[in-house]
């Protein structure tokens, strides 16, 4: 019987297995983490270091993490990683935002509450504190789940005390400062929530609506219309609007000073329309048979009166820079208490001009709407009126049309334009300088920062006030006898005072004296009575402020922040109210930097949801195939656009995922014997295929730091991948298995080999550590480690560096030159195993046959390629034909045959010295070398 050779191989020994699987494994590994406090360990590990701050957005602690939040979580953990490994101490505070109308809605559902006037402000209160509470310690077990290092123990949450009083103080610095102010003037309202809206709060979706054209008739034409011997008594302005139900707010008629305006002609009425305009109009009207009489510039008719249509009130022709010829008749129905616009133009220029608002809270028409309209919806008055106007022949033409109309973000139903009394933060005073602060950040992507500009110029003054229960109070008192609003240092701190001890329900409990500094009287009347504000902050003001309740509050973090990282909505939420309230507070950004991810859509780029039974969630992710792969999925992904996600994909993630940990446990399975510190090999003892394989894992080494540097996480899954397949499992580790296998256990060539794939298993390691947080720290428990390195956790060490060897671009093409040669040569040994000339590739002698340069070159390498092709024998000949045709490297040919001898039982290579050593009759003269050297 011939011996077992096998046992003297040094086969892979190792327990790293796809086997139990991520989903079992990463909970335990998670339970661990939490026990030995990692995150404070490593904030402990990296004191003293440049701190990096990620400063966190607050989601909404009303409901489960969606793929979207586990995606941004994701993001931020690994930056926040990497940071840590790559010289910083970078803490993380996660955050959470408790407070609006979403948390007030659900909590009250959940309570069974219809409304809020069924129950006192206190009880809804603690019922909204108790839900929000309870969906943020679901979200971050979520977060937890997800991999996501920080501080889980102290988290910012804009409900507790402490967070309260900050915003109100930097509420009183901004009003001290003049720029907070009460007004009556038009804002969103949503009146199926009854309360104010700012634009964050604004999402615009198609609707169908009719659009109409209304006759107003000159009452008082100034002699204007007289001059052309037209009839006044006889001569209508004509109006277009889509919102019907304003009709009763009308109080003017605007028109653009330096448009052209016709006097038409039809049947015995004069109408006047803008002369670039009036064609549609009157093919809207259906009326074919008509005539212009005259025309005059619109600053001619600036005062002439009109008559309302159906009110007892006069509608004044006035002037304005806003009206435009791209639709309607250039003749702007103008409502000041149902547009800012309207409401704009007639406070600057014609504040003689009534504020009318003839619709409730809830979007009713009021008796100031008329009598037949009082009590009916808009919807229901856009009905009403348009059969008032046709009855009383003011309804010039009717037309359905499809135009983008605002719609509340929470209950996704059509807002109002209606003019309120509510408070406002007055953007046009630091606009410039908001500006000048955005030209300071670092935005990427790029067109973020023009994003972020034209929003911010464009934008009207803040409305800050909401009529809700559910939030931290306008932080104001009133005097009682002369209503006049107390907002003054001492007050501010008082209240701040207050709500840090006690909370900000202290306002709905406390008497409004408990607010003021003892003895203090109206500085109006000298009044001691006084009333508290009734009206809620908007919840885009408390996240707003999170940068100085969080970054300049906590002694370890860092005011500005380096970076925040949302998704690309908010631009026009907190990325903007962050920057509004650091303007005002301090006069810059509060962030150095900002970045931006897309949504996520399903594989075929559609928008997830319930209804399309399209969607995903992270926990069946999670549960099927572990938080690494959703975490590899975010990283392979190009996040700055829309992210899809399908299970196919899913599924070939899980195969890139598979070809990373089985280069892993390839590594560790010839790890098993080997001692950094005793066994490593200096680099001069390397061997030349060694020496590539290190420069090319510093060229990977380079990609991914810069890819880290610039937040480009997509290339590094990419560039991993490719060197894991492409360069060691397909190439460099399947040369060295001979050397690993069959050499002499403390051979150099065995040595040199390990030194290296031990280099590469640790630098890969500390480079996916960001990304493959559990499989990352498994690896890293399981291989060897040299006394430089911190055993206890990847994450606990840095960054990895290049070899220090001399990156040689002649040595790199040589083996590029190699490598190419050999996959001419594996495709020739395909040919050859088809064609039944060999079975394995050891069976083989393969003879390449060349000229001129390339044959130089081949003949320079001959005594390597044996081993880079995995064959027993090659030789090189000259010449220009023969066998296969070469497909990479062009003038080559190959040409496989059987090898000669026989074949060892040990190395199984075909040598012809098999049973020349007597002792070991079926090896080869190298194997039984070896045998006798052990």
């Amino acid at each position: 019987m011939p011996q077992d050779y096998n046992k003297t191989l040094n086969l892979p020994k190792t327990d790293f297995s796809m086997r139990a699987g991520l989903p079992k494994k990463e909970p335990a590994m998670l339970e661990e983490w939490e026990k030995s406090g990692r995150y404070e360990t490593l904030m402990k590990k990296n004191e003293g270091k440049p701190l990096f701050v990620l400063h966190d957005g607050p989601p909404y602690a009303n409901g489960d993490i969606h793929l979207g939040t586990a995606m941004n979580k994701t993001l931020k953990d690994m930056i926040v990683r990497y940071k840590n490994m790559a010289g910083f101490q970078a803490p993380y505070v996660p955050g959470w935002d408790t407070h609006g109308l979403p948390t007030e809605l659900k909590a009250r559902k959940k309570a069974g509450v219809e409304n809020s006037t069924t129950i006192s402000p206190v009880e809804l209160r603690k019922i909204c504190r108790e839900f929000a509470l309870g969906y943020l310690d679901d979200q971050r077990n979520q977060f937890k789940r997800l991999g996501v290092l920080g501080e889980w123990d102290h988290p910012y949450i804009t409900l507790v005390p402490e967070y309260e009083a900050k915003q109100i103080e930097l509420f009183g610095e901004m009003a001290l400062k003049g720029y907070i102010y009460k007004g009556l003037k038009p804002v969103y309202w949503c009146p199926d929530c009854e309360t104010a809206l700012a634009e964050a709060e604004i999402e615009y979706a198609n609707d169908p609506c009719y659009s109409i054209y209304v006759k107003f008739a000159v009452k008082d034409d100034k002699g204007k219309l007289s001059a052309m011997g037209v009839d006044p008594a006889k001569t209508s302005v004509v109006i277009w609007t889509t919102t019907t139900w304003t009709i009763p707010a009308n109080v003017a008629i605007c028109l653009g000073p330096d448009f052209t305006y016709a006097v038409i002609k039809t049947g015995d009425e004069y109408l006047i329309m803008a002369e670039e305009l009036y064609k549609n109009a009157m093919k809207a009207a259906g009326i074919e048979e008509y005539e212009v009489v005259g025309t005059l510039p619109g600053r001619e008719l600036e005062y002439v009166v009109t008559q309302h249509p159906f009110l007892d009130r006069e509608s004044l022709v006035i002037l304005g820079d806003h009206v435009t010829l791209e639709s309607g008749t250039g003749c702007v129905h103008t409502a000041p208490g149902h547009g800012v616009e309207d409401y704009d133009v007639c406070k600057k220029n014609y504040p003689q001009l009534p504020i009318v608002v003839p619709v409730d809270s809830k979007g009713r028409m009021t008796k100031e709407a008329g009598e037949p309209f009082a009590g009916l919806s808009t919807d229901e008055a856009n009905k009403a009126i348009a059969a008032e106007l046709e009855q009383r022949g003011a309804l010039f033409a009717m037309e359905k049309i499809h135009h983008d109309y605002p719609h509340c973000w929470r209950c996704k139903k059509p807002v109002l334009f209606r003019a309120t009394e509510q408070w406002f933060c007055s953007v046009e005073q630091f606009k410039e300088q908001a500006v000048k602060a955005i030209e300071e950040v670092t935005w990427t992507p790029a067109w973020g920062q023009d994003r972020i500009t034209s929003m911010v110029r464009d934008r009207a003054d803040w409305c800050i006030s909401r009529q809700r229960k559910w939030g931290v109070p306008i932080p104001i008192l009133y005097c009682k006898d002369c209503g006049k609003p107390i907002v003054t240092k001492e007050s501010i701190e008082k209240i701040a005072s207050v709500f840090r001890m006690e909370g900000s329900d202290s306002w709905f409990v406390r008497d409004a004296a408990d607010f003021l500094p003892e003895g203090f009287v109206c500085p109006e009347c000298g009044s001691k009575n006084f009333e508290k504000e009734k009206d809620i902050m908007d919840v885009w003001f408390d996240s707003g402020v999170s940068h100085a309740a969080v970054c300049d509050a906590r002694d370890y973090l860092q005011w500005p922040a380096d970076l925040y990282l949302e998704g690309a909505d908010q631009y026009r939420g907190w990325f903007q109210s962050s920057l509004l309230t650091s303007v005002a507070w301090r006069g810059k950004a509060p962030y150095k930097a900002v970045l931006t991810h897309g949504w996520v859509v399903d594989g075929k780029g559609e928008k997830m949801s319930k209804s399309l039974g399209n969607g995903i969630l992270p926990s069946e992710i999670i549960e099927k195939y572990g938080a690494d792969i959703l975490r590899l999925w975010v990283a392979s992904s190009d996040y700055q656009v829309d992210v899809r996600i399908s299970p196919d994909i899913l599924s070939q993630l899980s195969e890139a995922y598979r070809k990373i940990r089985n280069t892993a446990r390839f590594i560790l399975g010839n790890l098993g014997d080997f001692d950094p510190d005793k066994d490593a090999v200096a680099d001069s003892a390397l061997e030349p295929i060694d020496r590539w394989a290190l420069m090319r894992l510093d060229e990977l080494i380079g990609v991914v730091r810069d890819a880290y540097d610039s937040y480009e996480f997509h290339r590094i899954s990419h560039a991993v991948q490719n060197f894991c397949v492409i360069d060691l499992s397909n190439f460099y580790l399947d040369v060295i298995k001979d050397r690993l296998y069959v050499e002499k256990i403390d051979s150099p060539s065995r040595r040199a080999a390990q030194t290296v794939i031990y280099r590469v298993l640790d630098a890969m390691t500390r480079m996916l550590t960001p990304i493959l947080a559990f499989t990352a720290e498994e690896i890293w428990q399981a291989m060897p480690h040299d006394a430089s390195a911190d055993k206890e956790a990847a994450i606990f060490n840095d960054f990895p560096k290049v070899s220090g060897l001399v990156h040689d671009e002649e040595f790199l093409s040589r083996w590029t030159k190699i490598h190419a040669i050999r996959e001419d040569v594996k495709k020739a040994l395909e040919l050859a195993r088809s064609s039944k000339v060999i079975g394995a590739s050891l069976e083989a002698k393969v003879t390449l046959t060349c000229d001129g340069e390339l044959y130089d070159f081949v003949r320079s390498v001959e005594k390597e390629l044996p081993a880079v092709f995995i064959v027993s024998k090659v030789q090189v000949q000259k010449g220009s034909a023969g066998g296969f045709k070469g497909e990479e490297v062009d003038g080559l040919f190959v040409t496989v045959e059987k090898a000669d001898g026989e074949k060892c039982e040990r190395c199984w290579t075909y040598e012809e010295s098999v049973g020349s050593d007597s002792e070991h009759p079926t090896l080869c003269a190298r194997c039984a070398a070896i045998l006798k050297a052990e």
